[in-house]
């Protein structure tokens, strides 16, 4: 099958060039009989019109929909507000939590429980609003907040397993000794955040103190361009006193009230309850 050409044909024929050159100098016109010639049209090609846009500036306008970009005649924008529709489960339990009510600690984790609508154990969450971004914290919470993490010491037996591919470890503790045999797998282990840093601890310079790293000490920091936290504070299955105990531990590593505006918690499928800052 040929090939196929475009030509855009406006109102008002467009001339360039003068003399005998004038027909190969431009690349299309319209002829009274509504006849297009294309210069350099070949044995086979076929020609597909398509009218040019008035010179006019045409409105652009797309029908509005609920988060959606409109874009006016002047050029001005505006986004539509999203409206989200709750299901009939979480107004249910809407009505469980007080409007602008600030509970305690642990009536607040009571309450998300008993708001919680899902089958399944749900992930006990904690949101945090602070007085500025970029901030971020060393926690060791006294409770496991979910699945248990396993923790590797690198060793040569890591390294044998690393030129396989196999990860079957949660977190990596090295000493500086180890650091060089591990460098050729940064890309492997980069991505997935276990790469031993001093930041977050993984990094030990006495070898003793690799064996005491406790699985519970997470790293926990703002959102690049918000001071905002989201952060797991437990399971719905444990204790309301695990829970409790997690999130003050959360609270005093961020400087309790003096730092934190605004804190939250809320199940994986519950309404939030905002929750009391010490």
């Amino acid at each position: 099958m040929g090939k196929t050409k475009t030509a855009f044909v406006s109102e008002t024929p467009t001339s360039v060039g003068a003399g005998k050159n004038e027909k190969k100098s431009h690349l299309a016109h319209k002829s009274e009989e509504g006849k297009v010639h294309v210069a350099g049209l070949k044995g086979g090609q076929r020609v597909k019109v398509v009218e040019a846009a008035p010179t006019e500036e045409a409105p652009i306008f797309e029908e509005g929909k609920a988060g959606s970009l409109e874009v006016s005649k002047s050029g001005e924008r505006s986004r539509t507000r999203v409206e989200r529709v709750r299901s009939v489960k979480y107004k249910d339990a809407k009505k469980k939590i007080e409007p602008g009510k600030t509970y305690a600690i642990e009536a607040a984790i009571k309450l998300v429980k008993e708001a919680s609508y899902s089958k399944f154990d749900g992930t006990m969450e904690a949101h945090l609003v602070l007085k500025k971004a970029g901030i971020s914290a060393q926690v060791t919470l006294p409770h496991a907040a979910g699945r248990e993490k396993k923790v590797e010491i690198a060793s040569d037996e890591t390294i044998e397993k690393l030129k396989a591919g196999k990860i079957d470890f949660d977190i990596l503790i090295a000493t500086p000794a180890m650091m060089p045999k591990l460098v050729p797998f940064a890309r492997l282990l980069g991505p997935k955040g276990l790469m031993p840093n001093p930041k977050n601890g993984t990094l030990v310079t006495d070898p003793k103190k690799a064996n005491s790293f406790s699985a519970g000490t997470v790293t926990i920091k703002t959102e690049k361009e918000a001071p905002l936290i989201h952060t797991v504070v437990g399971k719905n299955s444990q204790k309301d006193e695990e829970i409790a105990d997690n999130l003050k531990a959360i609270f005093k590593a961020f400087g309790g009230d003096k730092q934190i505006v605004r804190a939250f918690i809320k199940s994986t499928m519950s309404p939030s309850v905002k929750v009391e800052v010490k």
